[in-house]
């Protein structure tokens, strides 16, 4: 029987910048940070609901690249907030690469707001705020 969503796993190029953004500007909260005699720097990190395992090799890592059009492949990280607006407004002052700012979703059934911008390593993340659900009159 399925329990709910553990983690996700990734690589980034360098492990300061990675928590500095996912715990520091993002709100996630560091669970354990540890290193290999080798260099290699592993994370977990809780979003709330689920956790990030960040890997950060000792040898460094390229800049992530999104996904072509028709290949399959993870497209974006997604993270709710009550409100979008000053989470935007602190990445922005923070120098971290916008690329939509806060605006009505498309796919409103799921979400009301989203923005977008990416990570140090050029992930896409998304901003997501969910509607406000209706008083129940039952």
């Amino acid at each position: 029987m399925l329990l709910g969503f553990e983690h996700v796993g990734m690589t980034v190029s360098n492990m300061d910048a990675a928590v500095a953004f996912y715990v520091d500007l993002l709100g996630l909260r560091l669970v354990v940070r540890r290193q290999s005699p080798e260099g290699n720097e592993l994370c977990f990190l809780d979003a709330g609901g689920g956790m990030l395992e960040i890997a950060a090799p000792a040898a460094g890592a390229e800049r992530a690249q999104d996904v072509a059009r028709g290949h399959a492949g993870l497209r974006h990280l997604t993270f709710r907030f009550d409100n979008i607006e000053p989470v935007y407004a602190k990445l922005e002052a923070a120098g971290v690469e916008m690329i939509e700012a806060p605006r009505i979703a498309h796919n409103r059934d799921m979400l009301e707001r989203v923005a977008f911008c990416r990570d140090p390593d050029g992930i896409i993340i998304e901003l997501a705020e969910r509607p406000v659900s209706p008083p129940n009159d039952a």
